[in-house]
């Protein structure tokens, strides 16, 4: 049975959804005003992981994923740029588009947007005011009264008293306690604004979620996901609005990946280590940073640099070489088989994928060994349930990297002819001089009775 670390128990529990057979998942997504960076690619590789393993465990997924397009960020870079809100989000929405499909990510069934989710979440902000949850102030922005929802901290494990103020909560004299939080904010001049009861304003940040996800799976769902940087306040504040207006269970099984660090520092734009998913992919194979992301378990920290991305990059070249010149068919993976009776025993312990990916290692060298066609299907089969290994095993061998310089495969492959050419005129110095010119350039050559065949080392 999949077992599955809730935060908010603190434990991994044997995951049981609602109703049998089907499961509901909501993670929270982007902010659209900039390209994604490394961490936006951990949340968008973790839960496509999720999902793909969920369905390979026969459950039927509904699985949403929304886009934040309006906040005050939005507004500020917006009108710095000179631009609608809407060609600025629109924009940076085809860009997280790209990224996520480059990763290997599948789309989510459902990507909604918070403009188009207005009127459910000021439905859910006037049940809040009606049951004496929320409150009106003075500059005319509607607060959610935290005091009042004695569940408040559970998911965080904070306690009222040890949330001062001026710790991630914004000091406002406007609020009756400084742990209130904005359900609708009034519009200030010159800023986009909805018609609403309290006045032209616009929602709240953490509102959207609790509105998009009851709208979209219901009141009470089975999975909730998200960074570790959401836990508190924005996964505090969604469930105290979402069970606070609903009177019910908000989300039995709450996920939260680990933070990226850079060079063992955490990542952040002061410190200059700040990385978008497009400056990765300048450098990197986009497979072999999504192997990198998932070689790490979902929620531990992950380390980046170019050391770890050579190596992921050495390490995947080793799982395409197993699969190299077996023509491994797409196929159904055999989970009858000793490999594959181990990786799912590792993804059903919290999605372990440090532990499956070293069962796709132990497989490939059984391929090695044993030249087995069905092995290598299975490998084949197996890496795809994590996305992986889809490709051409040759021409992710064969694929330059970034300094490959004028090395093209074009020239590789007359440099073979070359040397082949001259191993038959038994011009043997000719035929070594462009085997070590190769090498140098770190193309190895395989000969065998068929001919000559070549990859990157």
């Amino acid at each position: 049975m999949l077992k599955i670390y809730n935060t908010l128990t603190r434990e991994k529990q044997d995951f049981v959804p609602i109703e049998p057979g089907r499961v509901r998942m909501y993670v929270c997504g982007m902010t659209v005003y900039d390209y994604c960076h490394l961490g936006h690619a951990r949340v968008l590789v973790v839960f496509d992981m999720v999902q793909r393993w969920l369905k390979a465990s026969g459950f039927d997924v509904t699985y949403v994923r929304n886009i934040t397009d309006i906040d005050d960020k939005i507004i500020r870079r917006a009108v710095d740029n000179g631009e609608t809100i809407g060609q600025l989000t629109e924009r940076f929405i085809a860009f997280m588009n790209e990224d996520a499909a480059a990763l290997g990510v599948q789309k989510p069934d459902h990507e909604p947007k918070a403009t188009e989710y207005v009127p459910q979440m000021l439905e859910m902000i006037g049940q809040l005011e009606r049951n004496g949850l929320a409150y009106q102030a003075a500059d005319g922005d509607v607060n959610y009264s935290v005091r009042k929802f004695p569940g408040y901290g559970k998911l965080s494990g904070k306690s009222l008293d040890d949330l001062r103020a001026g710790e991630r909560v914004e000091v406002d004299s406007a609020k009756q306690d400084p742990l209130d939080f904005v359900l609708w904010k009034h519009a200030k001049e010159g800023e986009p604004f909805w018609t609403s009861p309290w006045g032209n304003g616009r929602p709240g940040w953490h509102i959207e979620c609790s509105a998009m996800s009851s709208q979209l799976l219901g009141r009470h769902f089975d999975i909730h996901g998200g960074g570790q940087d959401l836990q508190f306040p924005h996964h505090e504040n969604e469930i105290a609005q979402s069970e606070g207006a609903h009177a019910c269970t908000f989300v039995n099984y709450w996920m939260h990946n680990g933070f990226v660090r850079v060079d063992d520092e955490k990542m952040s734009k002061s410190l200059g280590n700040f990385f978008t998913i497009r400056e990765v992919l300048k450098k990197y194979d986009a497979e072999v940073v999504r192997f990198f992301i998932l070689r790490a378990h979902y929620r531990s920290p992950l380390n980046y640099s170019d050391a770890h991305l050579d190596d992921a990059r050495h390490a995947l070249t080793r799982l395409y070489t197993a699969l190299k010149g077996d023509a491994a068919a797409a196929a159904a993976v055999d989970w009858n088989e000793a490999h594959a009776q181990r990786f799912r025993a590792a993804l059903d312990d919290d999605f372990n994928t440090p532990e499956a990916i070293a069962v796709l290692f132990d497989l490939a060298s059984e391929v090695n060994r044993s030249q087995s066609a069905a092995l290598a299907a299975q490998l084949k089969a197996l890496g795809g349930v994590l996305g992986l290994l889809g490709r051409d095993p040759q021409s992710f061998l064969q694929a330059a990297p970034v300094a490959a310089g004028d090395l093209t495969p074009e020239r590789i492959e007359a440099l073979i002819a070359e040397r082949a050419a001259a191993k038959k005129a038994k011009d043997f110095a000719t035929a070594d001089r462009i085997r070590k010119e190769l090498t140098a350039a770190g193309v190895v050559l395989e000969d065998s009775a068929q001919g000559t065949t070549w990859r990157r080392a």
